[in-house]
């Protein structure tokens, strides 16, 4: 960390270019109490100094108002004190680098450091406009995202990933509601989204859960203080044909505090300091993770919709197939169903062997989930706890049901155990 500064003699018009280098002025001002963020975020008017472990991405921030203030000398301090706290902070660097060389001539972009590697530094403003872009984006604080219609009682929490905004957002679990907690800047994969096979270095999108916790002492420095596998591909992801193995949410190298936003090889990264923040509220086979290229925000109202329409199909599926009327049972599911092993033809073959060897059946549906896929108002994965007992057989297990809304209604395209 260097000491004070001399004054430095740049004119307000290259502050102005470097600060746009990020995004319009204008928008730094946002309002704190709808700002998102992990925490609460404040309007800077004037310099102060930031106390240790400073959040980053509202320090830096802080640091850009300074610029647009023409305050350099206090922008400097600024960004010295989130290098302080976070060392390894290189957009940080890049920042004071830029505020260090306004001392000898006008800077016109973010990143102008002789010999500096020009992928490098696009990375970097990459990240700049991006956190930025967060910190300026408002929440919606009477709406809720649209593919949360209904969350079962064990899962205390759900992550959605925004992959447009490099966003992982944090929803707590509120009597089968949820509730926002906190959000948290993100890497995805190099060559963007929508994965399909091995090696396209892609990050899926769908609806996931997080299937295992793999400590630091088991994994290379590469994935920093942790990873937590998610379930993909699923079966969604299987019936469209698509492959490939390991998407994880994981930390960063010991040396790097964080990455671009399209820097992984398919996997979702955060900081080692936010996963282990989001890791206390992680819970292996059940925290739902939803990645999607985008958030549609919606009225509670329209979502507690949705759900008491879907919720209805599943009790009508679960009535009729207690009922014994297989034909009228049979009607729930849709032309392309699958079950995995089984299409339609066959299914119906062997429900009607079953049901005809019965003489009542008696079927219990608890701990139900409900999510809208990503990119389609017309898919739901819904996943419940199925208790079945007849007159000849009874078991009990976790069962996963994607339905498809067709002209004549929602049918089911998949079911099968969880």
């Amino acid at each position: 960390m260097v000491g004070m500064p001399a004054p430095l003699t740049v004119n307000v018009k290259p502050a102005w270019r470097l600060i746009a280098a990020f995004a319009a002025v204008s928008l730094l001002f946002c309002s704190a109490a709808n700002a998102m963020g992990r925490k609460p975020h404040k309007k800077t008017e004037a310099a102060a100094v930031v106390p240790a472990m400073v959040e980053p991405e509202t320090a830096l921030v802080k640091t850009l108002v300074e610029i647009r203030n023409n305050r350099l000398e206090n922008a400097l301090l600024e960004v010295e004190n989130v290098l302080t706290s976070y060392p390894n902070f290189r957009l940080a660097h890049l920042v004071k680098g830029d505020l260090l060389l306004a001392r000898s001539r006008p800077l016109r972009e973010l990143g102008e450091a002789p010999n500096a590697p020009r992928e490098r530094v696009e990375d970097l403003r990459d990240e700049a406009r991006v956190r930025l872009a967060r910190y300026q984006r408002e929440r919606p604080t009477d709406r809720v995202p649209k593919f949360l219609l209904q969350l079962n009682p064990e899962q205390k929490h759900a992550l959605i990933v925004d992959t447009r905004q490099s966003t992982l957002y944090v929803f707590e679990n509120r009597n089968g509601e949820p509730h926002y907690l906190a959000d948290y800047y993100v890497t995805i994969g190099k060559n963007g989204v929508d994965k399909f096979k091995e090696g396209d270095k892609k990050t899926p999108l769908g609806v996931y859960h997080v299937t295992n916790n793999l400590p630091r002492a088991k994994l290379a420095d590469l994935y920093g203080s942790g990873a937590f596998p998610i379930s993909y591909p699923n079966e969604f992801d299987k019936r469209e044909g698509r492959g490939g193995t390991g998407i994880w949410l994981h930390g960063t190298p010991s040396d790097t505090y964080s990455r671009p936003p399209r820097a992984s090889d398919g996997c979702v990264a955060l900081t080692n300091e936010d996963l282990d923040a989001i890791s206390k509220n992680l819970q292996v086979g059940v925290t739902p993770v939803i990645i999607s290229e985008g958030v549609e925000w919606v009225k509670p109202e329209v979502v507690d919709g949705l759900r008491r329409e879907l919720l209805a199909q599943v009790e009508g599926w679960r009535r009729d197939w207690e009922s014994l009327d297989t034909e009228t049972y049979l009607k729930h599911y849709a032309p392309g169903f699958t079950s995995g092993s089984q299409d339609l033809a066959a299914w119906s073959e062997q429900k009607r062997n079953v049901n005809a060897g019965k003489t009542w059946i008696k079927l219990a549906v608890e701990r139900v989930s409900v999510f809208l896929y990503p990119g389609r108002d017309d898919l739901a994965v819904v996943a419940f706890d199925q208790n079945y007992s007849s007159s000849n057989l009874s078991n009990q297990m976790r069962k996963r049901q994607y339905w498809l809304r067709e002209k004549s209604g929602w049918r089911i395209l998949y079911e099968g155990g969880a």
